[in-house]
């Protein structure tokens, strides 16, 4: 194999609206049970600006390392195995899993099934293993080709939010009637709101922007629609748990004021409202936490069994894949320049709702 040029899009940490694209000649040789990987598409939703956000608190900094002020944030996609020294992984396969914002990775291959193949790279130990993982499109039961950029907007933030709903579940809901969930208009908030009302058990609350309320209510997935400057029409004497994607220090705030101690569970995923994004002290209510869905799905999966596990999970998001045929519109960005400004409008919040970004460093059509 010859060398290969791989370039990557790199955030400073300390302001990701600042942005460089860093170029490094990888080896035409590989090392024992070392694969190549050229990527090719993937999703950039609020979802990549939260790993940004949880970038040393999680480590998501530490999937793949550079400068230490700079960070390569991660996203879901498609790659395709162009060289490989691993003898049960073969040239041509195509896999999905977590990926820089690159042309290439290079990964040490092992833990491979039939199923796929994790990096067992030493700077991933510590971390959440279900991100070093790669799994075959031949093995996946929900492949098609034609859903091949819906998957990678969809298919992590899916687990994510259906992990907070079981876990919700599992507690027995924590008392509550109604599930409010921030940032309504995200897809991970559109998925909870899908899960939550699927299963019918809480009432599923929208809390977005009012430019935004129009296009939550127009889902069907949840049960009620109220914009930020409207929450004093919510029932403060109704039970809730709250699940936030905004990352918002004062929405938080304005809620558990709000509920007092009728804020029975509160926990935060996301951080789609950077400008308020904070620690959150002495709020009335259930002590706000971060939930941490890795640790949730090897809970479960040892709970149910692997097996059992996957099939529910599965079975769920068929349902949300279909579900998003009647909005979900794809949007494609090819090449540095433009996936930098879809980069851009993500990180601003300027991203039409009802659109989804696909992007590709690579400037060569597959």
């Amino acid at each position: 194999m010859t060398a290969v040029t791989a370039t990557t899009l790199e955030v400073r940490k300390a302001d990701w609206s600042d942005t460089r694209l860093v170029s490094e000649e990888l080896p035409g040789a590989l090392a024992e049970n070392e694969v190549l990987l050229a990527v090719d598409r993937l999703a950039l939703t609020a979802n990549n600006i939260s790993y940004a956000a949880a970038g040393d608190s999680l480590g998501y900094w530490r999937f793949f390392p550079t400068d230490e002020s700079w960070g390569r944030i991660p996203a879901m996609g498609w790659a395709d195995v162009v060289a490989s020294s691993h003898p049960q992984i073969s040239e041509g396969e195509r896999v999905w899993g977590f990926l820089p914002m690159g042309t290439h990775l290079r990964i040490l291959a092992g833990k491979v099934t039939p199923q796929g193949f994790a990096d067992v790279s030493p700077h991933r130990e510590g971390l959440a293993p279900v991100y070093a993982n790669f799994d075959r499109a031949s093995a996946y039961p929900l492949y098609e080709q034609a859903r091949e950029d819906q998957d990678s907007l969809l298919r992590g933030l899916f687990m994510t939010s259906w992990l907070v709903e079981d876990f919700l579940e599992v507690n027995g809901f924590f008392a509550s009637r109604s599930c409010l969930i921030t940032s309504a208009s995200s897809k991970t908030s559109i998925a909870l709101g899908y899960c939550v009302k699927q299963r019918g058990e809480l009432e599923s609350v929208a809390v977005t922007s009012a430019g935004n309320a129009a296009f939550c209510h127009s889902l069907d997935c949840y049960d009620r629609v109220v914009s930020y400057d409207q929450l004093n029409v919510l029932d403060s004497t109704r039970p809730v748990v709250m699940v936030d994607m905004a990352g918002s220090a004062g929405i938080l705030s304005d809620l558990h004021h709000h509920y007092r101690d009728n804020m029975q569970y509160s926990c935060r995923i996301g951080a789609t409202h950077l400008e308020g994004f904070g620690p959150i002290d002495d709020l009335p209510g259930a002590k706000p936490t971060f939930f941490f869905a890795p640790e949730h799905l090897q809970t479960r999966s040892r709970q149910l069994g692997a097996a059992e596990f996957m099939m529910r999970l599965g079975s769920a998001y068929a349902g949300f894949r279909q579900f998003c045929d009647g909005w979900l519109r794809i949007e494609q960005s090819r090449g540095a320049d433009a996936v930098q400004a879809a980069y851009r409008k993500v990180l601003a919040g300027r991203a039409d709702p009802a659109s989804g970004q696909i992007i590709t460093l690579s400037q060569e059509e597959k």
